[in-house]
């Protein structure tokens, strides 16, 4: 063969060869990232896709039967004046709706939802009318029907009317009991760090009603307030007469640091005296005079007898439970079943 066509052919050889190399490697760098991505991209996926249904997987709504309620509660509703019948723990669930944020903590309403049912069996054994029903105002308990929760709740009724009942069928058919009698749950919004002897702001003592410590109520957006108040409109609630400048505010005060008496223009009132007639958050206030102006500066918000509602919803954020906090706030008492500690009741419902 001429060199010149041996020495073409081996370079068409080469050539050829070149070019399979070449393809063979353009193939390896495209399909290695791909065999590596892939499996990495495919758990991704699954892990997004789990992820997205687990969001939007729906909460298992909590429901109560009738057979969950001991007995029927007539509510005297206050607009219109006509008597609507609801199942005890519907009853329950209302109220506690209509007197804690649904924002509080589960081990709170829980400890809420205790307190209404037991306000409600308690009334119930001890009223003598037949034709007395318990009414849906703050006389009794704050109670709005289903149809006003909507109302009010809007868009949130769904999440915050679910947790409710969640609160109440963790506690249902549970009241508070004090040597086997329902107590009287006197529940409040906040305190000024301590709740009050039930003696120092009511007439008697409970020997369940005691002083405690609730420091979790300085977190409350109710601890402090301001009330200025001009000095003709105090004349008028107090029946006094004071004068223009340096009067003198001599105070006594309970062991819960709220007022006990004030010495105003020479008559002496009680410190629910002066919350009562002006309106006051607390019974624990000091007072200043700006020219024709008194300033009451008040901590807490409420009577300051039994459970602190924001007292509550602190020590549910501390990890207590609610028959921890009940236990608390309600000295010396025991958590019963309806049936045990008033049979008669449910019999006669």
């Amino acid at each position: 063969m001429h060199p010149y066509n041996k020495n073409k052919k081996r370079g068409l050889y080469w050539k050829s060869s070149s070019m399979l190399l070449v393809g063979l490697l353009l193939t390896i760098i495209l399909l290695v990232p791909a065999l590596i991505v892939a499996p990495h991209t495919t758990k991704m996926t699954e892990l997004e896709t789990s992820t997205e249904a687990e969001v939007e997987k729906p909460a298992e709504a909590v429901t109560l039967s009738s057979d969950d309620s001991a007995f029927t509660v007539e509510v005297m509703r206050s607009e219109t004046d006509q008597i609507e019948k609801v199942l005890l723990e519907d009853y329950v669930t209302r109220v506690v709706a209509s007197e804690m944020p649904a924002e509080f903590e589960l081990e709170a309403l829980k400890a809420q939802a205790l307190a209404a049912r037991t306000y409600i069996v308690n009334y119930l054994a001890h009223v003598t009318d037949d034709a007395a029903n318990v009414t849906d105002t703050v006389q009794h308990q704050v109670y709005k029907s289903d149809e006003e929760l909507r109302e009010v709740w809007g868009s949130d009724y769904s999440w915050k009317i679910s947790k409710i009942k969640e609160a109440v069928a963790g506690t249902v058919g549970e009241i508070l009991t004090y040597e086997d009698q329902p107590i009287t749950p006197a529940f409040f919004s906040t305190s000024n760090g301590y709740t009050e002897n039930a003696e120092d702001y009511w007439e008697n003592a409970l020997p369940y009603l005691k002083s405690v410590a609730s420091p979790w109520d300085q977190d409350s957006p109710k601890f402090l307030d301001q009330k200025i108040v001009p000095i003709d409109q105090v004349e008028e609630a107090l029946g006094v007469t004071l004068s223009q400048s340096n009067n003198d505010f001599s105070m006594t005060r309970t062991a819960s640091n709220r007022v006990e008496t004030v010495k105003i223009a020479e008559q002496t009132f009680t410190g629910r005296d002066i919350r009562e007639a002006l309106e006051l958050r607390s019974s624990d206030f000091s007072i200043e005079q700006k020219n024709d102006h008194l300033i009451f500066t008040t901590k807490g918000y409420g009577h300051g007898i039994g459970m602190s509602q924001y007292g509550a919803n602190g020590m549910a954020e501390d990890g207590k439970s609610y028959q921890d906090i009940v236990t608390y706030y309600y000295q010396g008492t025991e958590i019963e079943r309806i049936e045990d500690a008033t049979p008669t009741l449910v019999v006669k419902n």
